[in-house]
C-alpha cells in the first residue's frame, strides 16, 4: 500500500484559498443576473491578472496603451462573445445566466493559478454548482476543459474529468457516477447533416456510471455508454 502523503499547501495559503472560493461561492448564490455577475467576474479577473483593483479610467487616446486596454476591456465579461452566443440552439436566458461564469472558467484556466492543482480542482468544483445543470460531490475536474454551454450539463458522484477534455453540451450530457473521461477526450452531444454543415440535430449524450473514456476517444452526440463500459484504449491493454 502506498504511503505517499496527499500534497498540500501550506496550512496559511490554504486558509486564503478556502476563504476566496468561499467567497466566489456566496456571491454567485447571492446574484444571480448577468450585470452583476459580469461585475463580481471583471473584479477578479482584474486582480487576478493585473495585481490591482477594478477602478479608474482607462487612456483611450494613446496608440500605445492600446494593446493594454485591450486586455483591461476583454476582462470584462460584457465585452467579450463566445461561440456559444451565435449559435441558434442556444436559450438565450440560460446562458446569459453563465455567460459570466464560463469566461471567469476559461480565464480561470488561463492564468498563473489556475496551474495550481490543489486550487483549480476545487475552484472549478465550485464553479460547477452555479454553472452545470447538476454536479455531485466528490467531482475532479482538471485543467483545460472546455464546455460549451454549461447548463446542459449533468455530472454525478465522484466523477473524474482529465485535462483538456471537450464537453459539447448544445444538445446535453449525463455524466454518470465514478465515470472517468480521459484527458483530451471529445464528447459530444449534437451532430451535423452530411449534405450541410449548417444543418445541426442535438443528440443527447449518456455515459453510464463507472465507465471510462480514454484519452483521445471521441463520444458522438446520441451515443449511450453502458455502466462500467470502456471505451477506447488505454495503456497496457492487450499485453
Amino acid at each position: 500500500m502506498s504511503t505517499h502523503p496527499i500534497p498540500q499547501p501550506a496550512p496559511e495559503s490554504e486558509e486564503v484559498y478556502r476563504r476566496w472560493i468561499q467567497f466566489l461561492d456566496e456571491e454567485f448564490t447571492r446574484h444571480h443576473s448577468a450585470e452583476r455577475r459580469a461585475e463580481i467576474v471583471r473584479d477578479q479577473l482584474f486582480q487576478i491578472y493585473l495585481g490591482r483593483p477594478h477602478g479608474g479610467k482607462l487612456n483611450l487616446n494613446l496608440t500605445s496603451e492600446l494593446p493594454g486596454n485591450v486586455l483591461a476591456l476583454s476582462l470584462d465579461p460584457a465585452n467579450v462573445t463566445l461561440e456559444a452566443e451565435y449559435f441558434p440552439d442556444t436559450d438565450q436566458a440560460l446562458f446569459a445566466q453563465r455567460k459570466p461564469l464560463l469566461w471567469f472558467w476559461q480565464m480561470f484556466d488561463r492564468s498563473s493559478i489556475g496551474l495550481n492543482h490543489w486550487l483549480g480542482l476545487r475552484f472549478r468544483a465550485m464553479l460547477g454548482r452555479h454553472l452545470f445543470a447538476s454536479i455531485g460531490t466528490g467531482v475532479r475536474i482538471f485543467h483545460g476543459v472546455d464546455l460549451t454551454f454549461g447548463y446542459n450539463l449533468h455530472i454525478e458522484d465522484g466523477v473524474t474529468i482529465r485535462q483538456r477534455v471537450l464537453l459539447n453540451d448544445r444538445g446535453g450530457i449525463r455524466i454518470g457516477r465514478e465515470s472517468v473521461i480521459g484527458s483530451y477526450a471529445r464528447v459530444y452531444s449534437h451532430s451535423h447533416g452530411a449534405r450541410n454543415f449548417d444543418e445541426v440535430t442535438m443528440t443527447a449524450t449518456v455515459i453510464g456510471a463507472r465507465a471510462r473514456i480514454a484519452s483521445h476517444a471521441i463520444v458522438l452526440g446520441g451515443t449511450s455508454i453502458a455502466e462500467g463500459e470502456v471505451v477506447g484504449s488505454f495503456p497496457g491493454q492487450g499485453r
